[in-house]
């Protein structure tokens, strides 16, 4: 490692995402920053800080508290004003690497991280859903750079072949059409040891809700009161976070063609389920995978992605 702290070093600007937005954010000492790579947990670790934060208030989504600043497609200046006027504990999502994004060490990191071939499959299930409506928020929004996203393969080990073997930026070897995500976590990963950074597997949130909302309770410092526990586990299952995002979406979307994905919230929250790779991926597949993890990860990130063990 060539640094004690890290560095910005890339740019990442494409048709979604946009890491020079975050040149604007002024950190506070008690900010949480929710840091993963694509569709693993992000939305559900958002409901546990939300939840945390708020002892399970009702009410309020967590994604109308938790601001995405990286995505592109959205007008930054109003994201940024209501980022500046909240006056409690600030949770904000990113996609981008840790070479991508400031770093402050009075921020909390949150770093969630999954099996390389689950990701694809969920990865797979959300590209596939897009609608003529995700491509115009991508591709047609101004102030795109670079290409625009191509339409999803109608099969999905031709998207394999794509996604393991070709990268979106020139640093990359991975994630086509969008970004990295083999060497997004690696760049957290080669960071670890930073006491302001803490990796949750999404495989052990699955497994053990209650100890890992404990885990990350206790890394951002919170005092769950006396029977809160199993309150914010209910408040966080999966069903319970997929139902409320359609109820939600239902509410706010009385036209089908504004949806950008062709089954709603029902698309973006899929399964939720680990090893579907097994039936789809052949032999040939998996030694795409194999060199994939030779070139972009050390064993011991590796070993975590695939085991969900910190060695």
């Amino acid at each position: 490692m060539s640094q004690d702290v890290p560095e910005r070093l890339h740019v990442y600007q494409n048709h979604t995402i946009d890491s020079t937005r975050w040149g604007g954010y002024v950190p506070r000492d008690d900010d949480i920053v929710i840091a993963t790579p694509y569709k693993c947990g992000t939305t559900w670790m958002q409901h546990i800080v939300h939840n945390l934060i708020f002892m399970c208030e009702e009410g309020i989504s967590p994604g109308d508290r938790s601001p995405w600043i990286g995505f592109r497609p959205a007008p930054l200046e109003p994201v940024m004003e209501r980022l500046e006027e909240q006056t409690h504990r600030r949770f904000i999502k990113s996609h981008l690497p840790l070479d991508g994004i400031p770093y402050f060490p009075q921020v909390k990191y949150i770093v969630v991280s999954r099996d390389v071939r689950d990701v694809f499959m969920s990865l797979w299930n959300h590209y596939s859903g897009y609608t003529q409506k995700a491509y115009e928020k991508c591709n047609d929004t101004p102030g795109r750079v670079g290409d625009v996203i191509p339409v999803c393969p109608k099969e999905i080990r031709d998207f394999w072949k794509l996604w393991i073997t070709k990268g979106w930026f020139e640093w990359e070897t991975e994630g086509y059409p969008f970004w990295s995500n083999m060497r997004h976590v690696q760049t957290w990963w080669n960071f670890r040891h930073l006491p302001n950074i803490l990796f949750v597997h999404y495989n052990r949130l699955k497994e053990n809700l209650g100890d890992e909302i404990l885990r990350i309770a206790a890394y951002l410092e919170m005092d769950l009161p006396e029977g809160k526990l199993e309150e914010v586990m209910a408040a966080v299952s999966f069903d319970t976070v997929k139902q409320d995002a359609i109820a939600r979406e239902e509410e706010r979307v009385k036209d089908r063609s504004e949806l950008t994905f062709k089954e709603g919230a029902r698309t973006f929250f899929y399964k939720g389920t680990n090893g579907r790779w097994k039936d789809v991926l052949t032999e040939e597949d998996l030694a795409l995978y194999e060199a994939a993890a030779q070139r972009e990860l050390s064993l011991e990130c590796r070993r975590w992605l695939e085991c969900g063990e910190l060695g």
